[in-house]
C-alpha cells in the first residue's frame, strides 16, 4: 500500500496550491479519503474528507470556502485545492485512506509553508 503526497511548497499569503495524493495497493474506490495536517507543536487535525460513494465532503471550519477536496477514481488520486492561503495553514499535510473494518493508511506527508 502506498499513499504519495505531492504539491507542497512555499507560497505567499493569499496564494494557492494544489496537493495530490496518488494511491496504490488497495481498492481506492472503496476508501473514504481524507487530508489531515499537523502544524509544529500541534496535534494532527482533519482538514477535509470525501466519501467513497456519492462524493460527499467535509471541511474543517477554518478552511471552508478556501479549500476543495476532490477525487479521481480512474487515477486513484485525491486532491486538495487550497486558495487564499494564510500563515496559519502552514503545516505538514497528510493523505489518509479509511476503509472498512477500521483499516487506515497514511502517506508520509508534504510540507506547506505560507509566508511572505
Amino acid at each position: 500500500v502506498q499513499l504519495v503526497e505531492s504539491g507542497g511548497g512555499l507560497v505567499q499569503p493569499g496564494g494557492s496550491l494544489q496537493l495530490s495524493c496518488a494511491a496504490s495497493g488497495f481498492t481506492f474506490g472503496s476508501a473514504s479519503m481524507r487530508w489531515y495536517r499537523q502544524a509544529a507543536g500541534k496535534e494532527r487535525e482533519l482538514v477535509a474528507a470525501v466519501t467513497s460513494v456519492g462524493g460527499g465532503t467535509f471541511y474543517e471550519d477554518s478552511v471552508k470556502g478556501r479549500f476543495t477536496i476532490s477525487r479521481d477514481n480512474a487515477k486513484n488520486t485525491v486532491y486538495l485545492a487550497m486558495n487564499s492561503l494564510k500563515p496559519e495553514d502552514t503545516a505538514v499535510y497528510y493523505c489518509n485512506a479509511a476503509l472498512s473494518r477500521g483499516i487506515r493508511y497514511w502517506g508520509k506527508g508534504t510540507l506547506v509553508t505560507v509566508s511572505s
